[in-house]
């Protein structure tokens, strides 16, 4: 996963309430397994309109969206669709919470705010302000607005690290793994390829 500190650009401003996974990335596609290309089936089913918001062909890496987005199924074809897209972070006032996690595992980060604040914010999009999303210092800037954000420390470290699952655990508990594979070894060996 690609590291991530601080994401700046101009955001995408998706208001619409209780987007369900199944319009993020609707089931007819669901047995396309490969991640690269995914973004061109994300939102299928609205992105012809003249008035949808999001287009493959902009470089817009920040998403501000209506509540409760991402609501529905698990499928992480969702997150994976719109990372495609090149989107980083999405912001809105509430999330689906398996898509949160999502998110978090594919290296983008959902930010949950007030109302209020997620509103300054799609104005500042609607105005084609840059925005900056600083995960360091856990702040959102433009157009005149600084709006602080939380974030779980372990997804933080996770993202600022640009770690997946595996290379987490890798990085802070290598020295557990390797004594729990040696006490392992002594204990049930059969389990063990010898090598000569």
């Amino acid at each position: 996963m690609k590291a991530m500190s601080q994401v700046t650009g101009q955001a995408i401003s998706l208001p619409d309430a209780d987007i369900d996974t199944d319009i993020i990335y609707p089931a007819r596609f669901l047995l396309i397994t490969e991640k690269k290309g995914l973004g061109r089936y994300a939102f299928a089913d609205r992105r012809d309109g003249p008035d949808f918001p999001i287009r493959e062909d902009e470089d817009r890496p920040i998403l501000v969206a209506g509540p409760n987005f991402g609501c529905g199924s698990s499928r992480e074809q969702a997150p994976w669709a719109i990372g495609d897209l090149g989107i980083r972070v999405i912001i809105a006032e509430s999330f689906g919470d398996i898509f949160a996690n999502n998110c978090f595992r594919n290296g983008m980060l959902p930010i949950r705010l007030a109302p209020a604040e997620v509103e300054a914010v799609r104005a500042s999009a609607e105005n084609g302000a840059t925005i900056t999303v600083d995960l360091v210092s856990r702040t959102i800037t433009g157009a005149g607005t600084a709006i602080p954000f939380t974030v779980p420390d372990s997804q933080r470290e996770t993202l600022l690290n640009g770690w997946n699952d595996t290379t987490r655990i890798l990085a802070l508990h290598a020295e557990d793994v390797t004594a729990f594979e040696a006490v392992q070894q002594c204990a049930a060996p059969w389990l063990w390829t010898t090598r000569k």
